[in-house]
């Protein structure tokens, strides 16, 4: 593409086994006229999985050894070694399509939206696609369904495939840095993204085939770790009533103890530079996409 920019695909990694070489493998064999790189961001993985790309003698590839930051900060990791003026954050088990990075960015370059979602489908069941998420009263993330074939606003973006401008990712702060191990960071960032008075948008044309595993994934998770994220999330960027709500949803974990270590954090330090920065509330967000929490 003439004059197009450097894309940054940042790929973070734990005990992916296979795939991950056959996301990577499926990166570079579709067609595209973009310019790209691929970061690896392998977070401790304890398999081996990334220790092929060793081998690999492409000077698009880098691979970057973290020690388990968690899905959150990895990708930060992965950002701050990018080269491109857009980022794409993927998993690390996909299969991609032909020209499918030129048409998810094209709404990023024209100033329609600062990040985007393709259409996400199963790989063992390909009809089923999920277009973003939104939230239901309980804030539990519940897949959008196709309501058109033109790029359209989605409250949340899926984090499995997130195309995001450098200088917003930048200027939000990128993913929430205070999160544990794995959950609610593609909601934080959409979210925060909506909130700075960014716009998040999917492309219906470009679908990309996930992998969805049937068991637990292949790194130690607790409930503890999904629950501290969420209550984070909520007193960063909701009304304390809103916030108090959330708290309410707590069901596996200990509240005291996890409210006890947030609040020892730097959360209510974070949570009033938010204030000051937004363009939006969380009551607009919710309002907005019709979310009853």
């Amino acid at each position: 593409m003439a004059n197009a920019p450097l894309v940054s695909l940042i790929i973070p990694v734990k005990n992916e086994g296979e795939h991950i070489k056959n996301t990577i493998e499926s990166a570079v064999s579709v067609k595209t006229d973009c310019d790209f790189e691929i970061i690896v961001v392998d977070d401790a993985s304890e398999d081996g999985c990334c220790d092929f790309l060793d081998d690999v003698c492409d000077g698009r590839m880098t691979k970057i050894k973290t020690e388990g930051l968690g899905a959150a900060n990895a990708r930060n990791a992965g950002a701050k070694q990018a080269k491109g003026d857009l980022f794409i954050f993927c998993d690390a088990h996909l299969f991609f399509e032909d020209y499918w990075m030129e048409r998810l960015i094209e709404p990023i370059q024209n100033g329609t939206a600062a990040a985007t979602n393709p259409g996400i489908g199963d790989v063992q069941h390909p009809q089923n696609i999920g277009y973003g998420y939104t939230w239901n009263e309980k804030l539990e993330p519940k897949w959008n369904r196709a309501h058109s074939q033109e790029p359209h606003p989605s409250p949340l973006l899926a984090g499995g495939c997130l195309a995001i401008s450098r200088k917003a990712f930048e200027h939000i702060g990128g993913f929430e840095k205070g999160f544990k191990v794995w959950g609610r960071e593609d909601e934080e960032i959409s979210l925060k993204l909506w909130l700075f008075g960014y716009e998040c948008y999917i492309v219906p044309s470009v679908t990309i085939l996930h992998v969805f595993r049937p068991t637990a994934p292949p790194f130690e998770l607790t409930w503890g770790h999904v629950d501290y994220n969420l209550l984070r999330m909520t007193l960063l960027h909701f009304s304390y009533e809103r916030f108090y709500r959330s708290t309410k949803l707590i069901q596996h974990s200990l509240k005291t103890p996890l409210l006890a270590n947030l609040l020892q954090t730097d959360v209510i330090e974070k949570r009033r530079l938010y204030e000051q920065k937004r363009v939006y509330d969380d009551e607009w967000f919710m309002k907005k996409f019709h979310i009853p929490f």
